[in-house]
């Protein structure tokens, strides 16, 4: 799972890498993508050690990208912007110190994935039209005609500046449209990066619209404070009475806005989270620890973490009878313990 950090020069966004990711940008590729993997911590791990003991414990992971910082006079962005189009979702950083307006900010971000997304259908469109005029089979050329409909009415709301969105669309034009990987159809969230001496947090929630998830934080001072030692940290907050992020928060939003969630699997090898899509179902989610597993899946038995923490062992969860034997079609929950059967 790609996270694209975006925003403009002096957003923080490299900041905000190095605090998620505990790697320092670096300067060699500021004009490049740098990436890094940030774990994404699981709480119940702490409880079901001491039931496990496992020999190895692994945290599914983000992969965070650091890109080029946008220029505010927009100059040279669409190619900035062109390598985001691989990210599966994206995080826009948004500072609200030294006298920025955030609403033009996000304003200009807006329009700046509209220029970026129009210029690649636009482009298309032209390769499309140019196609259709050569000799080609009649089912070849239904299909051009077809793409070439769905692009002039991604066309239009771009246009517009209202971007169509996946459920605007039929499952056949969803199709054409997720190859383009149109950056103003991607999953969001956006970080408010406050001053340091931010104390009154909850006023930037007025920029979570539209189902965006927001989260205010001061990238520096959060960076800072990654330095410290817990107990020097927590009486530094004390002391100058500033409220502290944490950084699980943040990352689980971001998996969250991404459309993602987390499975366990659980042994004494092993304890480990594993990334599947929401909704994803059990045959997905044995796709994601080996394509074998889903290729000869027969039934997956799975029982809550919860159920797992509070009886203190598998054989007392299976006494209780709740542990289930699912089909491949069943939709994995956050806090699923799995273990697969496969031939």
């Amino acid at each position: 799972m790609k996270i694209g950090l975006v925003g403009y020069k002096g957003s923080g966004k490299s900041l905000l890498f190095q605090w998620l990711t505990g790697i320092a940008p670096d300067p060699a590729l500021s004009h490049s993508l740098q990436s890094a993997t940030a774990a994404i911590p699981e709480a119940r791990f702490e409880a079901l050690t001491k039931i496990y003991n496992p020999k190895k414990i692994t945290y599914a992971g983000l992969e965070i990208v650091d890109t080029p910082g946008l220029a505010r006079d927009q100059h040279g962005n669409p190619a900035r912007l062109a390598q985001l189009r691989e990210a599966d979702a994206l995080v826009w950083v948004i500072p609200v110190f030294d006298n920025s307006d955030p609403d033009k900010e996000i304003a200009a971000f807006k329009e700046d994935a509209v220029i970026a997304d129009l210029e690649i259908v636009l482009n298309r469109i032209e390769k499309v039209i140019e196609q259709n005029k050569r000799p080609v089979p009649k089912a070849e050329h239904e299909k051009l005609e077809f793409e070439l409909s769905v692009l002039e009415l991604l066309q239009g709301g771009l246009e517009s500046g209202n971007p169509l969105q996946e459920e605007q669309l039929t499952l056949e034009q969803q199709r054409v449209v997720r190859g383009f990987r149109l950056l103003s159809g991607k999953p969001k969230m956006m970080i408010i990066n406050t001053p340091d001496d931010e104390t009154d947090l909850e006023q930037y929630k007025k920029y979570a619209k539209d189902g965006t998830s927001v989260i205010a934080i001061s990238v520096a001072l959060e960076t800072e404070l990654a330095q410290m030692q817990p107990e020097e940290k927590s009486a530094f907050l004390k002391e100058m009475q500033l409220p502290s992020s944490d950084k699980s928060t943040v990352l689980h939003t971001m998996l969250d806005a991404s459309g993602q969630m987390t499975f366990i699997t659980a042994g004494e090898k092993e304890l480990r989270t594993w990334l599947v899509p929401k909704g994803g179902t059990a045959l997905e989610a044995a796709a994601a620890i080996h394509t074998d597993m889903a290729k000869g899946f027969i039934r997956a038995e799975v029982m809550r973490a919860e159920d797992l923490i509070r009886l203190g062992s598998e054989r007392a969860v299976k006494a209780e009878n709740l542990v289930r034997r699912e089909p491949k079609d069943y939709v994995v929950q956050d806090g699923d313990i799995l273990l697969f059967h496969f031939s």
